[in-house]
Parts: structure tokens; C-alpha cells; sequence
């Protein structure tokens, strides 16, 4: 499966700013089988702070949405199931599990407000997302090391441009 941009940001900001050693893309369940169809976009894991991030990422500039309002919340609920069952199954040895949707635009109203009732997920929309991104630059306009993520590779290029001319 191709990495999606959108999980490439989340996945810098879980190795730069949360300090994960280990950041994986549309991660599915070992064995196969109908549990394996259902994929994780990023799972971050540091070890030194015994902490795993389980990450949903949907990157619709427009507006994220699937089908109607009602539809949205109950796929999304359904993800945060899958990411759950997931760290229950085998994520054990983490104490500290972080289950997170990443989104840059939601329309503010029913989709935030059904959102933030979901327990235990937390939510990184709208101003929450653009203030990561602009994390991540401050970063990339000071760091010139390649970490291996292409998005923030990309950062780094255009934070350190410079006009020779």
C-alpha cells in the first residue's frame, strides 16, 4: 500500500516532536485473514517513554467527510475500534497509548462536536494540525540532517532556500 502524504506529516511529527523510534505506515494486523484488511495509517512507538501512538490520518483539504455527518462519525468510531483492539492485542507492553485522528480541515459543528465525543481519541484538526505543521518548520529551517521522512525532507528544502541570484 502507498503511504499517503498526509501520513508522512503525521509520521515526522511522531519521530521529531514526540520522540518515536520507531514510526510504521498502514500497519495491519499479522496473520491475515479479514482482521488483516483493516490497517493503521501510522503507529509511532517510543521506547524510552513507554508510549505507542496509534494514528488515523485523512488528509481532505476540503473538508473531511464520508457519505453524510452520521456516516463520518460512525466510520470514525469504527477506526478508533480498530486502533484500540489493536494496542489491546498487541501493543500490551506499552503503559502509555495514545489513539489520535489527524485531519487538516474538519468543518466546525456536527462532525467536532460528535468528534470530541469519542472517548479516548484524541483529535488533532484544523488549528491543532496547522500548529504541528508549523512545528515541523520551525524545525526543518534548522536542521539540515536527512531523518528519513520525505515530507519533512521537502520542509527542510524549502525552509533553506536561499536567493543566489
Amino acid at each position: 500500500m502507498i503511504t499517503d502524504v498526509g501520513e508522512f506529516i503525521v509520521g515526522a511529527y511522531l519521530k521529531l516532536e514526540l520522540d518515536c523510534d520507531v514510526v510504521d505506515y498502514n500497519v495491519r494486523p499479522p496473520g491475515g485473514g479479514l482482521s488483516g484488511l483493516g490497517e493503521l495509517d501510522v503507529v509511532g512507538l517510543d521506547f524510552q517513554n513507554d508510549t505507542a501512538y496509534l494514528c488515523e490520518v485523512t488528509t481532505h483539504i476540503r473538508g473531511f467527510r464520508y457519505g453524510t455527518h452520521q456516516e463520518t462519525i460512525k466510520r470514525i468510531k469504527k477506526k478508533h475500534r480498530r486502533q484500540r483492539n489493536y494496542a489491546k492485542k498487541y501493543l500490551t507492553n506499552f503503559n502509555h497509548q495514545h489513539f489520535m485522528f489527524w485531519s487538516p480541515y474538519v468543518p466546525r459543528g456536527y462532525l467536532t462536536e460528535n468528534l470530541a465525543k469519542i472517548n479516548t481519541l484524541e483529535l488533532v484538526i484544523n488549528g491543532d494540525y496547522k500548529k504541528a505543521i508549523e512545528k515541523l518548520r520551525a524545525r526543518a529551517g534548522k536542521e539540515k540532517q536527512d531523518s528519513g521522512n520525505p515530507f519533512f525532507r521537502t520542509l527542510q528544502i524549502l525552509e533553506n532556500l536561499k536567493d543566489w541570484t
